[in-house]
């Protein structure tokens, strides 16, 4: 999975992980991965961030990108510590410029019409609908999405076990970003293994 659109569509699912203990990476990274999800967001919002990347990385079959993303520093310190594509809030000239320059799967995060007007400027045509619930729902995705036909979509912010399925059934929809299938804290690997299993079958 060395583009965005295959790492999108690899599950319905994408796991937005924050990691506040190193030792929780990998028997996370594990049952996640069992479950059907192998597409990580692990997020910068911890000191644990950066390291829990290089962990996940060695767990087999998992692919492992940084969410929170916001400066072409941050995209540097992750592409160092092995992510294999990165997530942003937002998008940004500089740090569009820096994920293009150095060939990295990107996906940004937009929430208007200009702003995926600025990421098409760049070339880029997947994007992270963000905050999805608070920026307006599914209704206000349909809007944005219907003048930018060739764009697909990974909201996030607000998607849930209760509502992922209704997300995934817009067709320029290809995954969704959440973060019930990787609750903080010690890992029950049998528990995460059972959501990540649910998750992955909310695409069928």
């Amino acid at each position: 999975m060395n583009d965005i659109d295959s790492i999108m569509r690899a599950a319905p699912v994408v796991p937005v992980i924050v990691v506040e203990d190193v030792r929780h990476a990998e028997p996370l990274a594990e049952a996640l991965v069992a479950g059907g999800l192998k597409a990580l967001e692990v997020t910068l919002r911890t000191p644990a961030a950066l390291e829990a990347i290089r962990i996940m990385k060695q767990v087999d079959g998992a692919v492992v990108g940084a969410g929170t993303v916001t400066n072409p520093e941050e995209l540097e310190d992750a592409l160092e510590a092995g992510s294999e594509f990165i997530v942003s809030p937002g998008l940004t000239d500089p740090l569009a410029k820096a994920a293009i320059g150095n060939g990295v799967p990107f996906l940004p995060g937009i929430a208007t019409a200009a702003d995926i007007m600025r990421g098409r400027d760049h070339g880029l045509t997947h994007f992270k609908f963000f905050p999805a619930m608070a920026a307006g729902g599914l209704p206000a995705l349909k809007a944005l999405a219907a003048p930018f036909a060739q764009c697909r979509f990974c909201p996030t912010g607000g998607i849930s076990e209760g509502n992922a399925a209704e997300w995934l059934a817009f067709d320029p929809v290809l995954c969704v970003g959440g973060s019930w299938v990787a609750p903080m804290g010690e890992p029950n690997k049998a528990e995460i293994e059972a959501l990540a299993r649910a998750a992955a079958g909310l695409g069928k």
